[in-house]
């Protein structure tokens, strides 16, 4: 088993640092305190490429594999986790339109999402569907040419800058099992009817925003039916979010990092009773255990990334890889303001950030207590495997 970087990897590594050190860290605070969007740092990411990660080659993207993909969430992550969700939905649906998508879906949108020049999301979760996707109650029905599309989504990321937002909808309510009704429609910005209403308010992950999306009587051409043939949503929606667990994982990783890093430096820096309290026992046993939990994080993510390099399933894989490096992130934020003391409760000190951005990742992507039970049917079932 190598876990060894390739060396494109390693100077690929070493670019999305350098670029999160010197164009997101030194402005990551004042911007989420701010509010304002960080339309320099999505410039900036459009200007490396980043915005055609999981875009096949033949459309103008980067074709990454997913270990580099999960290399550029940490690192971004490390700087500004707001920063990775405005990449994060669109590489997912990026992805989702160029594994299931018709070659006319493709042509029409894959160019320019790799570039930038449009950008996308998913719209999944509702008011009352978030981990329960088969509740959902949006539905498209067919009229003529079209479908007529009515509900409403909720924690929409990218909403009111993606063209086109992948919807998942009901096509055939009364369809049983609920899936097999189920479809997703690529509906264009400015379509009439389609309406972001509103910013919801969040704890954390500032940024990027998490909107509430409108659907009334709204018209879409059948050819715009994700694949071409309903019923199959659910199957696409949930593929999608297989990789977006490593997105989730690889960002609490570098969360952890960061929330490591910003301990170490604080604890060398910081003195009591006439020395750094980082020469005190009960410091450097907090130090080893992050530390120890931020290196097992990031080895579980990169290996669940590689079985999906390797065409294998992995859903209880990258389960695993989610629920562990966001409970570590949960750990090392909390950890780190410790450390901290009282300037660790201070918006002057990065981890006060990092300790409202740590709970999202134990949320997306399915709640951590709903990937385990994930894990532990595949567990149970055979297809996965510990040892």
């Amino acid at each position: 088993m190598d876990f060894a970087f390739t060396a494109e990897q390693r100077l690929y590594r070493e670019t999305i640092r350098s670029f999160v050190d010197k164009q997101i860290i030194p402005v990551a605070r004042d911007a989420e305190r701010s509010g304002r969007y960080p339309a320099g740092i999505v410039e900036a990411m459009k200007g490396l490429g980043l915005f055609g990660l999981l875009v096949p080659e033949a459309y103008g993207g980067m074709g990454a594999d997913s270990v580099s993909f999960a290399v550029t969430f940490e690192e971004i992550s490390r700087g500004w986790m707001g920063i990775a969700g405005i990449l994060g939905s669109h590489s997912l649906s990026c992805w989702m339109i160029a594994r299931y998508g018709t070659e006319q879906q493709k042509r029409r949108y894959l160019p320019d999402l790799a570039a930038g020049a449009r950008r996308t999301g998913i719209a999944l979760t509702e008011p009352g569907a978030g981990t329960d996707l088969q509740g959902i109650a949006t539905t498209a029905r067919r009229d003529g040419g079209d479908y007529v599309v009515n509900g409403t989504k909720m924690w929409i990321t990218n909403a009111r800058h993606a063209d086109p937002l992948p919807v998942l909808v009901k096509t055939d309510p009364a369809a049983t099992p609920a899936h097999r009704g189920m479809s997703i429609l690529l509906i264009d910005a400015g379509t009439p009817g389609f309406e972001v209403t509103r910013d919801i308010p969040k704890l954390g992950y500032k940024g990027t925003e998490s909107c509430e999306v409108v659907l009334t009587d709204v018209r879409v051409p059948a050819d715009q039916l994700l694949g071409g043939a309903e019923g199959r949503g659910m199957q696409q929606a949930l593929s999608a979010l297989e990789t977006g667990r490593i997105n989730v994982a690889a960002r609490a990783v570098g969360v952890a990092q960061r929330a490591y890093d910003e301990a170490l430096r604080y604890s060398r820096d910081r003195t009591a009773f006439g020395r750094p309290i980082s020469g005190f026992q009960a410091v450097q046993l907090s130090l080893a255990e992050m530390a120890t939990r931020v290196q097992a994080a990031r080895l579980l993510t990169y290996w669940a990334a590689a079985r999906l390099d390797a065409g294998r399933r992995a859903d209880a894989e990258t389960g695993m890889a989610k629920v562990f490096a966001s409970e570590t992130a949960l750990y090392c934020s909390l950890e780190s303001m410790r450390v901290h003391g009282g300037y660790g409760y201070s918006e002057e000190f990065e981890v006060a950030r990092l300790y409202r951005d740590a709970p999202l990742m134990a949320i997306g992507e399915g709640t951590n207590d709903v990937l385990r039970t994930v894990i532990a049917r595949a567990l149970v079932s055979g297809s996965a495997t510990v040892g």
